[in-house]
């Protein structure tokens, strides 16, 4: 996506002028006749994608080659549709669906198909993530030390997800409802099976619990202002796994503008699992968009504290900047915090805006072993 999106994205910049009468359709056979130009064609496909759609259901196709630390280069190709339960309210947040599939040099293939539902006067709100994937993983073993000083082992990870919410609102901005989690991970090709200390390397884990939110950001995928909490429990019962264990999760979410075209992001999150967890639903650094720079799973435990700092700058056209620090810590319990076993993270990146406040963006964090590089769609959180 560097090449095919950023590159021709200042040459768009530059074109607006002398595009701007141009309508984007599809070649018909007289332009063809005449040439057809890919390139040119391409461009004002990119430099359309952002403008204000009057469609009941706008959709857009992205496709390119992606580089993250974890999983090396790739190509990732998929469709970002915008839509709303009520066009007739135009207070009502647009509800979103995107169907991505990656594929990457190490053997990577992942299939996500992902939405969030604003229903009529936002009276109830649901959303779903469902995934296939086929990933292979380095794995250090759990707890911090063994990330740190480990042996570094291989697995070939087969998983497949599916979290559905549904979400009724109580009060102005606060909302309630049922959850469920549903994993079945299978790990193969093995090269240090001691590291989760006997435990299965085939694990289906099924559970259901509560959330309880409270959202007052303008927009989930980009927030200028508001600010976001949730706070969910599951519990994974022992007639429904072979390991039973519960989870709580909180994540506290801020926005603020503090000068024109700036806005200051902050980020608090937390996850306690209690019982007899699998290695497989241990709390992981780098997951979720969390800690950039580090080897997703790398530092992996029962418990994990982080958190994270990001001030965002628009610059110009479709262009924008972001600067961030952050921290965490896994833990197995919390008579074994140690300030020592932090792990920082800071980082700078580009931003690029291929739908209305839908950003790519590409990533430069520095961690405690090395750098790392992200390329993906949307903002961290």
């Amino acid at each position: 996506m560097i090449v095919l999106l950023l590159v021709p994205a200042f040459w768009l910049q530059a074109a607006e002028t002398e595009m701007r009468d141009t309508v984007l359709l599809a070649p018909s056979s007289q332009q063809l006749s005449v040439g057809w130009r890919p390139v040119d064609w391409l461009l004002q496909y990119l430099r359309n994608a952002n403008r204000p759609s009057e469609k009941p259901f706008d959709c857009k196709f992205l496709c390119g080659p992606y580089y993250t630390s974890t999983y090396s280069f790739g190509l990732a190709g998929g469709l970002s549709g915008e839509y709303s339960w009520d066009r007739s309210d135009p207070t009502l947040a647009r509800s979103m669906a995107t169907l991505f599939l990656n594929a990457s040099v190490l053997g990577v293939l992942k299939l996500t198909l992902e939405g969030k539902n604003y229903m009529p006067h936002d009276a109830y709100r649901w959303d779903y993530k469902l995934a296939v994937e086929n990933l292979p993983t380095d794995f250090w073993g759990i707890g911090y030390d063994a990330g740190l000083h480990g042996t570094k082992g291989h697995f070939r990870q087969l998983r497949l997800l599916f979290q559905p919410n549904w979400l009724f609102r109580v009060r102005e901005y606060t909302y309630v409802g049922p959850t469920l989690w549903l994993q079945y991970s299978r790990a193969v090709h093995f090269t240090n099976p001691e590291t989760v200390a006997g435990q299965r390397h085939n694990i289906a884990s099924a559970g259901a619990g509560v959330v309880v939110q409270y959202d007052s950001r303008d927009f989930a995928l980009n927030a200028y202002r508001g600010n976001f909490l949730k706070l969910e429990h599951l519990v994974f019962p022992g007639f429904a796994n072979h390991y039973a264990f519960q989870r709580t999760e909180l994540i506290i979410d801020s926005y603020r503008q503090m000068w024109r075209g700036s806005v200051l992001a902050m980020d608090l999150h937390a996850q306690f699992n209690y019982g007899d967890v699998p290695w497989t639903m241990l709390a992981k650094v780098g997951e979720n968009g969390r800690m950039r720079g580090y080897y997703e799973g790398r530092y992996r435990n029962r418990n994990i504290l982080e958190g994270q700092v990001e001030l965002r700058q628009h610059l110009f056209g479709r262009f924008g900047c972001v600067l961030w620090g952050g921290a965490a810590n896994v833990f197995r319990n919390f008579g074994h915090i140690y300030l020592s076993q932090t792990l920082p993270t800071f980082g700078t990146g580009l931003r690029w805006e291929f739908k209305k406040r839908v950003n790519l963006r590409f990533d430069v964090g520095l961690t405690r072993n090395k750098p790392g590089f992200e390329f993906k769609m949307n903002e961290a959180f």
